[in-house]
């Protein structure tokens, strides 16, 4: 029996039918193998908002009938948000516009004098929000075994002050895809006495996330990537310290009441809870939108979605493993658990013009570059140079440092299998026999030069 056929069948989502111009002038189905970046919206996500998208209304403080209807939805949204994370009782959720905003609003609420820990593995919204006023940060540098990060993060506490701790740590690279021991690594910090921020944006659409099992204090993740791209995200969990911060927008919805003072000053008292960091009208759709995710992937099944992508990832991991000029970037090992995310470079091409090539001449989308991780990127690429193109090697964001940059692709629960064989078969032609196109730097960006002659 094929690979092909023991794969069950894909999800639902927009765009499945999309077709793309390629430089030839042929149309062909769009590949979409650029999921960590963005998912497709879930068909059943799409039907749910636009079933509701007629009776949107403000929510909380109307009396008419659709702002009823879209404040009890919106709460919904929340505790079904609730259990899909399996919070603990007293835990909250709170709506965000993504895990980058959520980590800033955590940022904010972290009590002066914390010190902060984080492996520089992290891509930069889990990295950059501590380097604040008030907050010590110390990275930890790429752990090359989960045995390692243990070991590192235990020594790290251990000299670590009396003060209040957080440690911050993702479940799965957005470069490698690889799995962290995010529960190993809790019960280390909080042994120490530090609380632990799970960002999540890459596991939860992969892996079913409990907060009760991890025990987490905090998670963090993104509805875009979570197949409901509508411009919300969600913070989850401990509310003491979210409740003793100063709102993380001030304004209508966080304030329970605002007087006006005899010396002529406003004096204002801030809700508790969820409305004091959801100042403004909130983006019920998105919110909606995370829930209806949500629903869809617990009914599909996450052990059923985990076995089908372990089979994707094993397909494309053995046929790249196939190609000598290929080279996949793992931090923990070949053998390391990973979701439908692989990082790689090819020898004696540059990924931009590489994957500049899969687009044009194939219709398929991935990502070129650093992917907001420099850190950990230029760890595992080591003293790589990019290779030089007609496109010209891109510029390097730090003086006098050499260019470097790699391709990846991602996938995930609405990924047909044909578009990861498709990918493989661009992977070996395009090694082989060389680009059919000629490219050329546009903007900072390999683009496919129309004008010219094809090869």
């Amino acid at each position: 029996m094929s690979v092909a056929t023991e794969i069950c069948e894909p999800l639902a989502v927009l765009g499945g039918d999309v077709e793309v111009p390629l430089a030839s002038g042929e149309k062909v189905g769009y590949a979409a193998l650029d999921y960590a970046a963005s998912a497709p919206a879930l068909k059943r996500v799409w039907d749910d908002v636009a079933a509701y998208a007629p009776y949107y209304g403000s929510v909380h403080r109307g009396a008419g009938y659709l702002s009823q209807l879209s404040t009890d939805l919106f709460e919904q949204s929340r505790r079904t948000v609730a259990d899909f994370l399996d919070l603990r009782e007293g835990d909250q959720v709170v709506f965000t516009r993504a895990t980058t905003d959520s980590l800033n609003l955590l940022a904010g609420a972290v009590p002066a004098g914390t010190e902060v820990f984080a492996f520089e593995t992290e891509h930069h919204a889990s990295l950059l929000p501590w380097r604040r006023e008030g907050l010590t940060v110390s990275y930890l540098r790429a752990p090359r075994s989960h045995d390692e990060a243990v070991a590192a993060l235990e020594e790290a506490l251990l000299g670590a002050s009396e003060g209040p701790k957080l440690f911050c740590v993702t479940g799965a690279s957005n470069v490698t895809g690889e799995l962290w021991p995010v529960k190993r690594l809790t019960e280390v910090a909080h042994r120490h006495g530090a609380r632990v921020v799970l960002d999540a944006a890459q596991l939860a659409p992969h892996h079913r996330v409990s907060v009760r099992e991890l025990d987490v204090d905090w998670v963090a993740f993104s509805g875009h990537k979570l197949y409901a791209p509508f411009g919300a995200g969600v913070l989850a969990g401990r509310s003491d310290w979210l409740d003793a911060a100063e709102p993380y927008l001030a304004g209508g919805g966080a304030s329970r009441t605002v007087a006006r003072e005899l010396d002529g000053s406003v004096a204002v008292e801030w809700h508790t809870g969820p409305a004091r960091h959801e100042a403004g009208s909130p983006n019920v759709i998105g919110a909606y939108a995370i829930a209806s995710a949500c629903r869809a992937l617990d009914e599909a099944g996450f052990e059923e979605l985990e076995a089908r992508e372990r089979a994707l990832v094993a397909k494309l991991t053995e046929g790249l493993a196939a190609v000598p000029e290929v080279r996949v970037l793992n931090l923990f090992g070949e053998g390391s658990d990973r979701v439908g995310v692989v990082s790689f470079v090819v020898r004696g091409w540059n990924s931009s013009h590489f994957s500049a090539a899969l687009s044009a001449e194939y219709g398929i989308g991935v990502r070129d570059g650093l992917f907001c991780a420099h850190p950990l990127v230029r760890t595992l690429l080591g003293g790589e140079e990019a290779a030089p193109s007609e496109c010209g090697a891109p510029e390097s964001s730090l003086p006098g440092e050499r260019s470097l940059n790699a391709i990846r692709v991602s996938f995930g629960a609405g990924t047909p299998v044909e578009h990861v064989d498709r990918f493989l078969t661009a992977v070996r032609e395009l090694v082989s026999d060389g680009a059919k196109w000629s490219y050329r730097n546009e903007g900072g960006r390999c683009v496919v030069d129309t004008q010219g002659q094809q090869r």
